[in-house]
This record gives C-alpha cells, structure tokens and sequence, in this order.
C-alpha cells in the first residue's frame, strides 16, 4: 500500500507497510484540511477531510491546506508533484536529498525544507508507536509561505532550509 499517512517500504521496520505520522508532529504543525493519503483505519485525524487508497487521491481535488504522508517508494514523485502545483500543504517524506524526485519537486518548487534531528518512530495503525525508527531520516516539505511558517513556529526539532 502506500505512505498512507505513513506506508513505508516493508523492510524498513518490519513487516507491516502501513505507517502512521507521529501525533506530536501533526499537532504541531496545527490544522489541516486534506489528507489524501490517509489509511482506513486510524487512531486520530491528520486533517478535516481524509482520502483513503479506496478514493485514490491522487486524482481527486484538493482543496485548503494539504498534508501528505505520501507512498514511500517511486510512487512518491507524483504525489509531491501535485502538492507542488496545489501549493498549499507540508508533506512528510524520507531526506533523500539525491533523488530526481528530490530535485525536481523539492529543490526546484518547494518554499522550505525542514530536516529533522535524529530518526522519527512512525505509529501502527492502533497508534502504537512501533519499537524501531524508521530506519532513515526524515524531512518536512512547506510549499507555500503559510507553511513555512509553521514549520518555524512549530518547535519541532531540526533545521529548516528557506528555498
């Protein structure tokens, strides 16, 4: 399945590939309107309006402020490349600086980047926080100035990187 508000690769902490985002993250970075990556099942909202893989979001409308928890994987690219023509969301992805998806989507449309400090433990769907990290580093994409500056004001831990 996807990054479904958290779907990760199988291999990067065990077998399940459905990965919720930490709760404190969400609640720092304040309201949301659409998450268009949400699981089916989930222990808290990500934002007003939730699109599961059965609506697949990707090719529904998004409207208001967007967070995404894309598909880890390939499939990341196009979901970054939505959010950068929608240009009002944060999305949560691995810091996987190289990639062309990185480069095209992020370097070249994005406002900010906001490197985390350290791993994040990513929640199973009961909301569990799982026992291992995610296995690498994660960041935060703002497209939009709104986002920026909630990322700067949101006392997360990290850096963030004005584009």
């Amino acid at each position: 399945m996807t990054g479904m508000s958290g779907h990760m690769p199988k291999t990067t902490i065990g077998t399940n590939d459905e990965w919720l985002t930490p709760p404190e993250i969400l609640h720092a970075l304040g309201h949301f309107n659409l998450d268009p990556c949400a699981p089916i099942v989930r222990p808290w909202p990500m934002a007003d309006k939730h699109y599961t893989i059965n609506d697949m979001g990707l090719f529904l409308p998004w409207e208001g402020r967007v967070w995404l928890n894309p598909p880890y994987g390939l499939e990341a690219a196009d979901w970054l490349s939505k959010l950068s023509t929608h240009g009002n969301g944060i999305a949560l992805i691995f810091a996987r600086t190289e990639t062309d998806m990185f480069h095209r989507y992020i370097w070249e449309m994005a406002d900010a980047v906001f490197f985390f400090y350290g791993r994040l433990f990513f929640h199973y769907v009961d909301g569990r926080r799982a026992e291992s990290n995610a296995g690498a580093p994660s960041c935060l994409i703002a497209y939009g100035e709104n986002n920026v500056d909630a990322i700067r004001k949101s006392g997360l831990d990290g850096k963030l990187i004005i584009l």
